[in-house]
């Protein structure tokens, strides 16, 4: 059974951004590049990669190829990889090269070893309100996760978070279905046609503490 990929938004992937702990995101992949940027060290060739930590660099790669962009060289008229920033790190050179080694394996775009999971298709905003000690957090969450992996986002606020049944509108939540799955819906499309603010309009989840005593 293939595991689960685990999905970040855009501004947990912002936060990888020095060259020590460096992430990119593109074509919906989330990658690790530290590895790489220590391997390399020093070399000319990372300082594009360098330039966009923690962004996305989509527009350097053919959705359809998935490999880097490619154009006509206007002088030599042959195709040659497209990079406006700059050749980075295993673009080989536009012409013939002694300098350049073409025993380079993977290029790093697609080596599977540095992915870590899928940057989100869309984000969207919940509240988490704690019945008991009426505590709301603002949650930032991937529509593409599970209640089960958004508990594990909110354990660093509560770290009993298991304790709690989840619900939405009186009814319990299944943790192993998105939030939409769920019946939590995603109004931003509606509230952004009907010129209403989506910030007024978050959907709360509300977490009631499991005591034993009041079962039954």
């Amino acid at each position: 059974m293939t595991a689960r990929p685990r999905y970040f938004t855009a501004s947990e992937v912002a936060c990888h951004r020095s060259s020590a702990d460096l992430w990119v995101s593109f074509l919906g992949r989330v990658c690790d590049l530290s590895p790489l940027v220590s391997r390399y060290h020093g070399d000319v060739l990372l300082l594009p990669i360098l330039e966009c930590a923690g962004k996305d660099i989509s527009s350097w790669f053919d959705p359809r190829t998935k490999d880097v962009l490619r154009c006509v060289d206007p002088l030599t008229c042959c195709q040659r990889y497209y990079t406006p920033r700059g050749r980075f790190l295993h673009v080989p050179p536009a012409g013939p090269r002694c300098d350049w080694d073409t025993d380079i394996g993977e290029p790093w775009w697609r080596d599977r070893r540095y992915v870590v999971g899928k940057l989100s298709a869309k984000t969207r905003w919940i509240r988490i309100i704690n019945t008991l000690t009426s505590q709301e957090q603002l949650l930032e969450v991937c529509s593409e996760e599970t209640l089960e992996e958004i508990l594990r986002r909110y354990l660093r606020y509560n770290s009993h978070a298991r304790s709690y049944t989840w619900k939405f509108n009186g009814e319990a939540l299944d943790m192993g279905k998105t939030l939409r799955d769920n019946g939590v819906v995603d109004d931003d499309q509606e509230l952004e046609h009907l010129r209403l603010d989506p910030d007024v309009f978050i959907p709360a989840v509300l977490l009631h503490f499991n005591d034993d005593l009041t079962d039954g």
